[in-house]
């Protein structure tokens, strides 16, 4: 059923001891920011990266245009295993052991309309259910051991009523905010060449009670889930496709997203907010009238919109800011036109509310230039990181045309700014980064225009060590947990790459 490369890996050279508690990697961008950085990794560092050795190279049964989520120490019918969860384009979830490749069971929600869908799954906190997006429409929510699925107190959820026009594009998101009750986000976009009646929503899901809220990005003053052409909403095709989702900021207590096409006129009374950045309150409610909490817009979102450079190709990103800064609490969003905003949270366009135009923060083009993976104007989430050396913040920006390194710096005025402070180009250009440890990692940037995974150093963003080459990728990109790094081409190849453990021991009974 499959194949397997390179087993032989020489684990015995550049052996390390110790033990270690297994992680896992719960939704797309690790954590509930969708930051890219795994905080929990101790077994791949700067020491050992160079000898990470390839595992193996499975075939799955169909392609995958997205990206796995891990749980480790899952008790399953044939043991304890650490499981990663994958979405086909077919709209199949697969359970897939990760010590081997091979498929534990998968799940194919019936199509009632749905041609594909190219989202990530996301695992319950409680870490007992996984949960993904079917061709259906609906998410699913299953068992994470055996893939038993849950049909009561509201499941599976509706998350679009119109699955022949409206796909789940970006990963399904889970927030934890404070008082102990998680909050599911599913978020729709139009398919391929922008056709039909579709509008982009977030639906959130109380997962204590099964009650969902629905949040429109065009007519939001109608918080219901359209159905029929031009039934309850004559503005059309606004759609969320960031590869996150909605992403949740603990510092605001608020979850961002960013929408692309469609009409924008909320600035003029309107309801619709194509070519934004809008912010809901956890529980997916909006103020009076289907007015987001806040929102940003910038002045050309006309040009945007006829020349089809989608603001919303990339998720916001939520950055720490540095002590003392004039903001407590910064976004950075990344657009189709190659632009890099920074956006203060607190008040996104500087004009007390939403409704507004303008008000950035910095507005800077992407330091490498160039066009996204693929052909595509920036459809990579950035990876943030907080360097522990010297508490510094940076943003990792990969494209078409490459990847940079950019530092949040104060002005004089204790003011945020982004500053470059490296660049890296090439003809094959970089996934979604993630950062582990210390080290950074990309996909796509091996020389001549071949694909394989990096590790680099952050600060400088000098090669520490790269794969093999790999099949051309398209949406998906890597993670790394427990010492591994798992990575899906366009092959329908998933690979593992792994540092050499030694004799490494993993607590909590968890095998990794």
């Amino acid at each position: 059923m499959f194949k397997k490369k390179a087993l032989g890996v020489a684990l015995a050279a550049a052996a390390i001891t110790g033990s270690a508690s297994a992680a896992d990697w719960l939704q797309f961008g690790y954590d509930q920011h969708h930051s890219g950085f795994n905080a929990a990794e101790t077994l791949i560092s700067s020491a050992n990266v160079a000898a990470i050795a390839q595992v193996y190279s499975v075939s799955l049964p169909h392609s995958s245009d997205s990206s796995p989520v891990l749980l480790s120490g899952v008790s399953t019918p044939s043991g304890i295993k650490d499981l990663l969860f994958l979405v086909s384009k077919g709209g199949y979830l697969f359970a897939i052991d990760a010590a081997n490749g091979s498929v534990l069971w998968s799940k194919q929600p019936t199509s009632t309309g749905g041609n594909l869908t190219t989202g990530a799954p996301a695992i319950d906190p409680n870490r007992q259910f996984v949960y993904a997006y079917g061709l259906d429409g609906y998410v699913h929510k299953y068992a994470v051991g055996d893939g038993t699925e849950t049909t009561n107190g509201g499941w599976p959820q509706l998350s679009t009523s119109k699955p022949n026009v409206e796909k789940g594009a970006a990963g399904i998101a889970i927030a934890s905010p404070p008082g102990g009750t998680n909050y599911l986000y599913s978020v729709t976009d139009g398919y391929i060449g922008d056709g039909g009646d579709y509008q982009g929503h977030v639906t959130t899901v109380n997962l204590s009670t099964g009650a969902q809220t629905v949040f429109n990005t065009l007519c939001s003053d109608q918080s219901v889930h359209f159905i029929g052409s031009g039934t309850n909403c004559s503005s059309r095709q606004s759609g969320i496709w960031g590869r996150p989702g909605a992403v949740y900021d603990a510092g605001t207590n608020r979850i961002y997203f960013a929408t692309g096409n469609g009409q924008y006129n909320a600035s003029t009374g309107g309801h619709n907010w194509a070519d934004s950045v809008l912010s809901l309150l956890p529980t997916g409610a909006a103020g009076a009238g289907g007015m987001p909490v806040d929102s940003w817009t910038p002045t050309n979102f006309q040009h945007l919109q006829d020349a089809d450079i989608d603001l919303g190709s990339v998720a916001p990103a939520i950055v720490p800011a540095p002590a003392g800064s004039a903001v407590a609490h910064l976004g950075l969003q990344a657009g189709k036109d190659g632009q890099l905003r920074l956006i203060n949270l607190d008040n996104m366009s500087g004009q007390g509310g939403p409704g507004h135009v303008g008000g950035e923060l910095q507005q800077l083009a992407v330091p490498q230039g160039g066009s996204g993976y693929g052909g595509d104007l920036m459809r990579e989430q950035p990876a943030v990181w907080v360097n522990p050396a010297d508490h510094s913040t940076w943003v990792f920006v990969g494209n078409g045309s490459g990847i940079s390194g950019l530092q949040v710096v104060l002005d004089g005025s204790n003011m945020p700014t982004l500053t470059a402070r490296w660049t890296k180009t090439n003809s094959s250009g970089s996934t979604s980064p993630i950062v582990a440890n210390g080290v950074l990692f990309n996909a796509g940037d091996c020389t001549g225009g071949s694909t394989c995974v990096s590790a680099r150093n952050p600060l400088t963003g000098d090669v520490l060590w790269s794969s093999p080459h790999i099949g051309a990728l398209h949406w998906q990109s890597p993670i790394l947990v427990n010492g591994a790094i798992y990575v899906v081409d366009n092959s329908s190849k998933l690979w593992k790459f792994a540092a050499p453990l030694g004799d490494t021991i993993f607590t909590n009974g968890f095998d990794g």
